[in-house]
């Protein structure tokens, strides 16, 4: 096994383009993405470097029901919504989002670029929630599904 593959040095990093990606859902999620997980093999769980310029959000406010996911942050000022209460983050700050637990999202609302290491579960399935759209995803094995919640209704009632 030639093991060097595995290991990616910062330089390795730096020269890393990033790809640019915005939200489906928000034309404001707007980020830099080096998928450093991706770069040496992982697939069950997503790693990666992102860069959100001043202004931007990182994502559209959401909840996974089934994954969990974590923010650390390397450089940059924003703000952490989690269901609905407001936090500063900042360069050293963590946030850990257990599975089916809390709707969130982050801006970056200072003066630099807003840094950040993002590791999350990725399964098959999961139902992601965007509260503030009133949307449900439903993704299954590469198929997804985007609902209304309006026309969402357990049959059990």
């Amino acid at each position: 096994m030639e093991t060097r593959r595995l290991l990616l040095k910062a330089t390795d990093i730096e020269k890393m383009a990033g790809e640019r990606k915005v939200h489906f859902l928000n034309p404001n999620a707007v980020r830099i993405n080096k998928s450093v997980g991706d770069a040496v093999g992982l697939n069950q769980i997503g790693v990666h470097i992102i860069y959100v310029e001043p202004g931007k959000e990182t994502t559209e406010y959401h909840k996974h029901h089934y994954e969990e996911e974590c923010v650390y942050v390397l450089s940059g000022t924003g703000t952490l919504t989690v269901e609905g209460d407001t936090y500063p983050f900042e360069k050293g700050d963590f946030v850990g989002l257990p599975r089916n637990t809390a709707a969130h999202g982050i801006t970056n609302n200072g003066n630099e670029t807003l840094v950040c290491l993002v590791m999350g579960q990725r399964l098959q399935q999961d139902v992601t929630d965007y509260p503030n759209k009133g949307m449900r995803l439903y993704r299954n094995s590469g198929d997804w599904n985007l609902v209304d919640m309006q026309y969402i209704s357990d049959p059990r009632k």
